[in-house]
Formats: C-alpha cells, sequence, structure tokens
C-alpha cells in the first residue's frame, strides 16, 4: 500500500482541527448524516413550536392577561406540559448538536471528547429545561 493510501485510511488524530481531519470510517460518516438530519428535522419543528408559542403569547397578553393568571391557567395542564416538553426535547437535540458542530470546527477536540461534551449540554439543557416546564404546569419550584 503507498503511502497516500495509507494516510487516508488512517484514523483521525486528535492533534488535526475537525475540518482538517480524514473522513475515516463509513460508521463515522452515517453518524454525521444522522446528526445532520436530527439537527434540520428538530430546526423545522421547533419553528413550529416557536410560533404556536409566540401566537399564544401575543393573545394572551392582548387580551389583558398578566403574567399571574397565564401562570395560573399552565398549573395543570397536561396538554401545555406535553408542548414545552416536547419543545425542551427539540432545543436540547438541536442545541447539542450545533455545538458539537461548532466545537468540531474550531477545536482539535477528539470525536469522542466532542461526543461527551456535547451529550452533557444536551442532558443540562433537557434537565433545566424540563424544570422550568414543571414548575410552570405543576407549580412551585422544581
Amino acid at each position: 500500500m503507498s503511502a497516500s493510501a495509507q494516510s487516508e485510511n488512517r484514523l483521525p488524530s486528535a492533534g488535526q482541527p475537525a475540518a482538517d481531519r480524514p473522513a475515516g470510517s463509513a460508521a463515522a460518516a452515517i453518524r454525521g448524516a444522522k446528526r445532520w438530519y436530527w439537527q434540520r428535522i428538530s430546526a423545522m419543528a421547533m419553528a413550529l413550536f416557536v410560533a404556536v408559542h409566540l401566537v399564544v403569547m401575543i393573545v394572551a397578553i392582548r387580551g389583558g392577561l398578566t403574567a399571574a393568571e397565564i401562570l395560573g391557567r399552565t398549573r395543570g395542564s397536561l396538554a401545555w406540559g406535553a408542548f414545552y416538553g416536547l419543545f425542551v426535547a427539540l432545543v436540547a437535540v438541536h442545541g447539542s448538536i450545533g455545538l458539537r458542530n461548532v466545537l468540531a470546527e474550531s477545536t482539535s477536540l477528539s470525536e469522542r471528547a466532542l461526543s461527551g461534551i456535547c451529550l452533557a449540554a444536551g442532558a443540562v439543557l433537557l434537565v433545566m429545561g424540563l424544570r422550568a416546564v414543571a414548575a410552570v404546569t405543576l407549580g412551585g419550584a422544581a
């Protein structure tokens, strides 16, 4: 095998910026395609959730409802809890994949480090968001 063929088949080194790393295995390419897909799907779904959220907030505020009255209406509502819970999950997926992409392009972190950091970031977003949803729909401090 020639030296150039060997260099094409070697695994990415941690010292190389992600953009300069060899393509790697087919499995890595599939994982990257899946991340691309999930980031696009989550973005499209979040657009709908943002639109619904804005319409509801504008209608509620124009209707003269205060924040306390809005919170009074969301307490105990499984529908609003499910809506905002799914919204939070979409944000966690979208944000963690986006963070991974930014870190991959701007650092020399290994694939394993990128995955670990972004899984942790996604988990933090999910937990914090679900605590907020619980506080709004279940009442009290979550």
